[in-house]
């Protein structure tokens, strides 16, 4: 298994994984800087610091949501799509991998009790911000 996998369709990056078995030092961003959610490793030896700042106020326009999912506990089926709602291919993923939905359309099937945290922009509207559809 790679440590890192990209899933894409023609035009698009569909999703990025991170496994739970991915290693590396020093700060590694997956996300290219167009993204609305930017997605890094981060690795600090100990004593090793981070230096206190603020983020600024910036503008910034989103006009579609990615979220990244975190697999707490468990084992889920993810099913990706592209934005037509065509299938593309499937993935499992277990306690610790990461997962940056980026573009398209995602199902879901716990294959095992499962606990994910889920980070995306807000505000949250609802049924408002997504058409679902059957497969």
């Amino acid at each position: 298994m790679e440590n890192i996998e990209t899933i894409k369709n023609k035009e698009n990056i569909i999703a990025i994984i991170i496994y739970s078995n991915y290693q590396s030092q020093g700060t590694s961003f997956f996300t290219p800087s167009n993204f609305s959610q930017q997605l890094a490793f981060i690795s600090r030896k100990q004593n090793e610091t981070i230096r206190p700042h603020i983020h600024k106020i910036v503008k910034r326009d989103i006009h579609f949501t990615q979220e990244t999912l975190v697999i707490k506990k468990g084992k889920v089926k993810v099913d990706f799509y592209d934005s037509e709602k065509n299938y593309l291919q499937s993935r499992v993923l277990g306690s610790g991998d990461v997962l940056l939905l980026a573009d398209g359309g995602h199902g879901f099937k716990a294959l095992e009790d499962l606990e994910m945290i889920e980070i995306k922009q807000g505000p949250y509207l609802g049924d408002q911000d997504k058409i679902i559809f059957e497969h």
